[in-house]
C-alpha cells in the first residue's frame, strides 16, 4: 500500500463522489474508480458502499480511514518539520447544523473562512435533524444537546437566548399580551408539533404546555418572515432579532429563554487539520455572533 493511493482513497471518503474527488485532484472521475478499484483488490475488501447520496464508508473502510488520517497527519508534520512552513489545510467538511445558525451566525463570515483557509471546501447541511457524526454522516455537527453516547468528542460551543417577538405593525393594531396567561388571546407562530426534531426546539411548551401554534413551520427563518409580516407572536433566538428595528420584544422579563450549541466530532477526526481548522474557526465566530 502506498500513501498516492491513500490520498485517493481520502480524498473519496471526504468529497464522497467521484467527480468531485477528481475536481479536487484535478483528474477525471473514472481514474479516481480505477484508483479506488485497485486499492480495494488489493486489500481484499470494499471500502466503499455506493448509495443515492454517494460513496459512503464500508466498516473497512471506517477502519482503514484512522490509519490513513494517521498517516496524513504524519506525512504534513514532516513537511512542516522540513519546510518551516505551517502546513495548509486542505479537503472537504461536512457540517451539519441548524438552519438559524447557519443563516445567522455561520453565513455571513464565510467570506472570512475562506480568505483563511481557502483550501478547505464547507459542505453545510441544514436538513431538519442533525446528521451524526459518530455515523460519519457530518464531519462536524452543531447541536442542541450534548451526545450522552457514541464515540465522539463534544464541547459547548455557546449558550444563547430567545424570547418573545412581535412585528410592530401588529403591536400597533392588535396590542400585546399583559401576562403569559394573556398570550392565548394572540395568534401565535411556531415549529410544526410533528417534525420537532430536538426537544430543545419546544419553546412554547416551555413558557405554557398549553399554548399552541397556529402558523407553523419547519422553518426558523420562515417563522421569522411570518412574525415580521404580522402574522403573530414568535418564539426567536435573540441572533436573528437583535439588529431588527421593526420586531418588538414582548415580556422580556418573563420569558427568557436560554439553549446551548454544542459542536460534536467523531473521537477520530478530532486532530485533522481541516477539522480543528473549522472547529477552532466556529468557536471564534461564535464569541462574536451569538448571545
Amino acid at each position: 500500500m502506498n500513501w498516492d493511493d491513500l490520498r485517493y482513497f481520502l480524498a473519496v471518503a471526504r468529497q464522497r463522489t467521484l467527480g468531485a474527488t477528481g475536481k479536487n485532484l484535478q483528474v477525471d472521475g473514472t481514474t479516481v474508480g480505477r484508483r479506488i478499484s485497485r486499492l480495494e483488490e488489493n486489500l481484499g475488501f470494499s471500502l466503499f458502499e455506493i448509495t443515492p447520496v454517494g460513496h459512503i464508508l464500508t466498516s473497512a473502510g471506517e477502519a482503514l480511514l484512522e490509519h490513513a488520517e494517521d498517516a496524513e497527519r504524519a506525512i504534513l508534520g514532516a513537511s512542516e518539520a522540513l519546510t518551516g512552513e505551517q502546513s495548509r489545510f486542505a479537503g472537504t467538511v461536512r457540517l451539519s447544523l441548524s438552519e438559524g445558525f447557519a443563516s445567522w451566525v455561520l453565513s455571513p463570515r464565510l467570506a472570512e473562512f475562506s480568505a483563511l483557509h481557502p483550501d478547505i471546501s464547507l459542505e453545510i447541511v441544514t436538513t431538519n435533524g442533525f446528521l451524526s457524526p459518530s455515523k460519519r454522516e457530518a464531519d462536524i455537527a452543531i447541536m442542541l444537546a450534548r451526545p450522552r453516547r457514541g464515540p465522539l468528542i463534544a464541547q459547548k460551543l455557546s449558550d444563547y437566548g430567545l424570547g418573545l417577538f412581535a412585528a410592530k405593525n401588529f403591536v400597533k393594531t392588535g396590542g400585546t399580551p399583559s401576562s403569559i396567561k394573556d398570550i392565548h388571546n394572540f395568534p401565535l407562530i411556531g415549529y410544526l408539533p410533528d417534525f420537532i426534531y430536538a426537544e430543545e426546539l419546544r419553546y412554547l411548551s416551555e413558557i405554557d404546555p398549553a399554548l399552541i401554534p397556529q402558523k407553523c413551520s419547519t422553518s426558523i427563518n420562515i417563522q421569522r418572515s411570518m412574525c415580521a409580516a404580522g402574522l403573530g407572536l414568535a418564539v426567536l433566538p435573540y441572533f436573528m432579532t437583535q439588529k431588527d428595528s421593526l420586531l418588538v420584544h414582548i415580556l422580556p422579563k418573563q420569558i427568557a429563554i436560554r439553549r446551548s450549541f454544542w459542536i460534536v466530532v467523531h473521537r477520530d477526526l478530532r486532530a485533522v487539520g481541516r477539522i480543528k481548522a473549522v472547529t477552532d474557526w466556529l468557536m471564534q465566530i461564535s464569541v462574536m455572533g451569538i448571545k
